[in-house]
This record gives structure tokens, sequence and C-alpha cells, in this order.
């Protein structure tokens, strides 16, 4: 485990390696020693009927289940994560993701389309949330293994703000931000700027003297590969990944996977990789 220093963010590392296992194992049982438990770390999938590119996309298809579902149940492989919920809108197109959350048993929070921030704040603060892990939607290959590993870090080092979007090193599509409900709060009262209402995080990450913010990393930069889901394009290559690999693979498998056959990656290569932090 590498700790680099900046102005801006405490960037962690994590090598996947023999030595660095055992340094994430101790990480997990001391946190768990010292309280744990009296943290309850809550999963927020933001998800909603409209989009731009690819309207409905959370409810497409993939291997005879909602996109959506596929998210929920990835997720909530998460072993350090106390609950996963929903974050809808009241907006009447929406209410198909109730009815299946309904259906799936899945909490359900409902909130204003526009101001995402309010949206997760209260869905945060109905759920009695003290960290809070945001997952967006479009994320059908979302990996748990990484989810925990940004959690175990940002419950280790006592930040109010981690994420493996910091510095893009992992596939797009593998994002997970984790911080505390009172930096949410703190958000919710003092974002003004449109996008920093719609984006959730960026009044938090853009304000790096008032939270601590800690980046974490891959061991090499994999930012080139698009998993996500926002256009045709990128449905046809995560629909093509879950064929192969089943229950869509892990995040090795699916770099195996696309390794082994490059024309997969190709599906989607001229779709242009919108910034994670644009405005």
């Amino acid at each position: 485990m590498w700790w680099k220093q900046s102005t801006r963010f405490c960037s962690i590392t994590l090598v996947e390696s023999a030595l660095a296992v055992p340094q994430i194992v101790r990480l997990e049982t001391d946190h768990m020693m010292h309280g744990r438990k009296q943290r309850k770390v809550v999963g927020v999938i933001q998800a909603r009927m409209a989009s731009t590119r690819l309207p409905g996309k959370v409810m497409e298809q993939i291997l005879d289940r909602p996109m959506l579902s596929w998210v929920v149940e990835r997720l909530q492989s998460a072993t350090l994560l106390d609950e996963v919920i929903v974050a809808t809108t009241q907006q009447s197109q929406d209410d198909t993701i109730v009815s299946l959350c309904q259906a799936q048993e899945i909490p359900c929070f409902r909130g204003s389309e526009a101001d995402v921030l309010d949206r997760y704040y209260l869905a945060a603060r109905r759920h009695n949330a003290d960290v809070v892990v945001r997952v967006t939607s479009d994320c059908p290959l979302i990996d748990s293994g990484i989810v925990d590993k940004v959690v175990q870090v940002f419950l280790a080092a006592d930040v109010d703000y981690a994420s493996n979007t910091v510095i893009d090193t992992y596939p797009r599509g593998l994002d997970a931000e984790v911080l505390t409900f009172a930096a949410l709060e703190r958000a919710h009262r003092d974002a003004t700027r449109i996008y920093q209402r719609e984006h959730v995080t960026p009044y938090i990450y853009e304000n790096p003297s008032q939270f601590r913010i800690l980046s974490v990393t891959a061991e090499a930069d994999y930012s080139s590969h698009r998993w996500t889901v926002d256009t045709a394009e990128d449905l046809a290559l995560v629909r093509a990944i879950y064929q192969r690999l089943g229950s869509g693979g892990t995040f090795r498998e699916i770099l195996n996977l696309v390794d082994k056959h490059p024309e997969l990656s190709e599906m989607n290569s001229s779709i242009s990789q919108k910034a994670l932090r644009e405005a």
C-alpha cells in the first residue's frame, strides 16, 4: 500500500499482490473491532427512466432481467454494506422503477428529479445512514469487491469522502463514491450551483480545504475501458459480456475476456467518454 500526498487529496494505491492482501484484511478487521457495526453503511443507487442518450435504459433487459436489477444484486454482494436502496424520482414515468423495487423487495425512495443531491440527502436520512455509497444505475458491471475496497479504505482512513474516480484508473462503469452523512448534509446545505446539485458530490471534492478527501486507484491504468451504459452500443457490449460470463463476471474476469476478445471493446469504441466530473 502506497500513500501519495498532494495539496488536493490523499491518494491510496492498492497494489493487488500477495503483500497487499494481508494489509487490506487487517484494515477491515481492525475497524470491525473499533465500532464498524456502529456505522450504518448504505448503498444508494440513483435511477430514473429519463436519459438523454438511451431513454429507459435502466429497464433494458440483460439475460432476461432489467439492468437495474443486476446493479442492485451486484451492489448487495458487497460485504461492507448494511443496506442497498434505490433513489428514483417522483415523475410518473418512474413508477416502473418503483414497481420493480416492490416486486423484488428493494427499498426505494422517491425525490427530486433535477436536484439529485437533495434526493440523496433525504434518502440517506430516511434510512439512517452514517456512511453513503453512491452508485449510478448505468453500471451493471459494478464490482462488489472494488466497492468493498473503497469502503474499507474509507473506514480505516477516517475521511469525509473516498472514491475511485478522483484519479481515473478503473474502467468507466466501476465507479464508487463513499462519503459520510455529515459531508452529504453539508453539501446539501451549502452547494448552490446547478451542476453541484445534479451530480451530488462536486461540492465535496471541489473543496479539499473543507473535506478530507481520499483517492483509491488500481495498480495500473484501465480507464480506457468503457463498461457503463449510456448508448445502444454500450448496452450491446454489456449484454455480450453477460452472455459469456453469466452474471457479468468480476473486474478481473471481464478484463481477461476483453483481452482475449478485443472485438468486444470495439463494440462501443466510437462512443465519446463523458468526463466523470464534467459540470
